[in-house]
């Protein structure tokens, strides 16, 4: 693993004479900030040795570093998933990789499914915490110590003073942002009504396919990490609505702009401390 790691991150320095704080990862319908990304180096994740290739529609591939309101960024325009077929180290790989090349801030975004009575469709919410639900973690098996503790604490997995930052941001640039719990498991279905009420019951304010193991992984490794989800469908007793994949990349591209301003400003204000 430490060998693949630091191949990955060699062939990528080669790339760039750039150094890196802040890494971000854009989910489904969400890739359009990469356009926001200037002095950008594009590379297909199937140029970079040992990186898994995104197969999800709206997850197209690529891996740009460049500079984001005048700030050294890496970013990944599409993710990997468990569902795919990849176990949750492969697909948290790049995670490993951002670490290697110095990221110590990491952006997440998703599409969601709402859970809280307050949600609706085209609305953001801020992690504030989660709840791991796939039937593998990222962490399992033997552990390296170069790469993290064994048993890493996760009373914190979301960076509080980045939620705090957030709430900043939004209120100056007046919209509303939900803040709660995500919920992650392994998909490829949507829920069912009775699944939406039972992650609801067990305390999920949203519920998605993806960024908990990328979490962990980052938490392991001592990034700090911050987190949004898009609220692109619902599962909110009374008024479930049902959803298509091509639904969900047009209500996160709806909602983007809020999101791309929300990383913008985060991005200037790690950057500034």
């Amino acid at each position: 693993m430490l060998d693949l790691i630091q191949e990955s991150a060699e062939f990528l320095r080669k790339k760039t004479d750039k150094t890196f704080q802040i890494g971000i990862v854009l989910g489904s319908g969400l890739g359009k900030l990469a356009e926001a990304i200037e002095k950008a180096t594009v590379i297909d994740y199937a140029e970079i040795p040992h990186f898994p290739v995104s197969t999800v529609e709206g997850h197209s591939g690529k891996l740009i570093i460049g500079e984001l309101e005048g700030v050294p960024v890496i970013a990944m325009k599409g993710r990997f998933h468990y569902y795919e077929g990849y176990d949750l180290k492969k697909a948290t790989f790049p995670i490993r990789v951002f670490k290697a090349l110095g990221v110590s801030h990491l952006l997440l975004s998703n599409a969601s499914g709402g859970l809280h009575p307050d949600h609706e469709i085209g609305d953001i919410m801020v992690l504030n915490d989660h709840i791991h639900l796939f039937p593998d973690n990222p962490l399992r098996g033997k552990n390296l110590d170069e790469l993290g503790p064994r048993f890493p604490d996760m009373s914190e997995p979301y960076a509080f003073e980045l939620i705090e930052k957030a709430k900043e941001i939004a209120k100056e640039a007046n919209f509303n942002l939900h803040y709660g719990v995500y919920l992650g498991t392994s998909g490829p279905t949507y829920e069912t009504k009775s699944e939406y009420k039972y992650f609801r019951y067990i305390g999920a304010d949203a519920v998605g396919m993806s960024t908990t193991p990328e979490t962990i992984v980052a938490v392991h490794a001592g990034i700090k990490v911050f987190a949004a989800s898009v609220i692109s469908d619902l599962g909110v007793e009374g008024k479930v609505v049902e959803i298509s994949h091509e639904e969900v990349q047009e209500v996160a591209a709806q909602a983007e702009p809020k999101l791309a301003l929300l990383f913008k400003k985060l991005v200037k204000s790690i950057a500034a401390t």
